[in-house]
């Protein structure tokens, strides 16, 4: 573990991987909530946490540095169910890269348990682990310079659903009608980090 001071207020925390930071973002998450940690914002990302706002980041350093990651945290008990019909573009590409028919990989993607590592490059939108990494696929050549709201993609270890049209060069599986990100709801957020996720197909190729 890595401790970096950001600003007067504000540690940079890498780890070796998502699963030290899913880990540590659960453990940290939850002594604030214990009222044990001072932080306005702990943030995940691949393999790092941000703390900001911090009363005594210094002795929060020194603290962290001399521990280790603790163990991951207990899967949450519900897992949120987007459905999915499997008709993406790029599925047959995806098929073929793992060397399975598109009904087969449809299959692998809807019987794998997904959890969220951590969220970011647009409001709602999860970045999903839980494939094998042998299911790993690169993200396409040339972007897209739209993908449609409520696209299931694949990217890399990743499986991510867009929350709104934007420019995306992810590898697109599928569509959903599932709303991830909604101002009148609270959260407004469907997803958040450590939410378990899957993915029930209700149409295949």
């Amino acid at each position: 573990m890595r401790v970096l001071p950001v600003g007067d207020s504000a540690l940079l925390v890498e780890v070796s991987s998502d699963e030290e930071a899913r880990a540590l973002h659960a453990e940290l998450s939850r002594r604030r909530a214990d009222g044990a940690l001072s932080a306005r914002e702990i943030v995940p990302a691949a393999r790092t946490v941000l703390l900001d706002g911090l009363d005594e980041p210094e002795r929060l350093a020194r603290e962290l540095a001399a521990s280790d990651v603790p163990p991951a945290p207990p899967r949450a008990r519900a897992a949120v169910e987007i459905p999915v019909r499997y008709d993406g573009p790029d599925l047959a590409d995806v098929a073929e890269h793992w060397g399975v028919s598109a009904r087969e990989a449809a299959r692998i993607h809807a019987e794998t348990e997904f959890s969220v590592a951590f969220c970011g490059f647009a409001p709602g939108f999860g970045y999903l682990t839980g494939l094998p990494r042998h299911y790993d696929v690169p993200r396409r050549a040339t972007p897209r310079t739209a993908v449609p709201a409520g696209s299931v993609a694949l990217a890399g270890p990743y499986t991510g659903v867009y929350p709104r049209s934007s420019p995306g060069g992810w590898q697109l599986i599928g569509r959903t009608d599932t709303v991830l990100w909604d101002h009148a709801r609270v959260p407004a957020a469907l997803l958040s980090p450590g939410t378990r996720v899957r993915f029930v197909p209700v149409g295949c190729p």
